[in-house]
């Protein structure tokens, strides 16, 4: 099983922004197709984004379209999720997903511990 190890979630005031990272193996980077997830107190686990094998090709959730950049970094096996003008609702627990080959936007096949982000209104 991949480890995927996520850093950069906190406190922000609305409209804010904030930017996660999550590294991973050389191996599951160059072979995986990278996203993220999040899940809300009493909610399940959502889409947010994706990003192909490549980075040719990225998806967004239609609530953080034109807010939420996702990139992906060859150099240091890195993935990130710039997140700004963030909301209230926007506050979670985002954890990074990697599936082999294909960018994961309904399942992954490994996950990251989680991280969280909290936005004040």
């Amino acid at each position: 099983q991949a480890q995927l190890v996520e850093s950069g979630g906190g406190l922000v005031q609305a409209g804010g922004s904030l930017r996660l990272s999550c590294q991973t193996s050389g191996r599951t980077f160059i072979t995986s197709g990278m996203g993220w997830f999040r899940q809300a107190p009493g909610k399940e686990r959502e889409f947010v984004a994706a990003i192909t094998l490549n980075g040719d090709t990225t998806f967004y959730a239609d609530s953080v379209k034109g807010r939420f950049t996702i990139s992906r970094d060859l150099t240091t096996y890195t993935v990130y999720l710039q997140m700004n003008n963030l909301k209230p609702e926007d506050t979670a627990i985002y954890y990074c997903a990697a599936r082999r080959l294909v960018p994961p936007r309904d399942r992954a096949d490994d996950w990251g511990q989680g991280t969280q982000v909290t936005v004040s209104s």
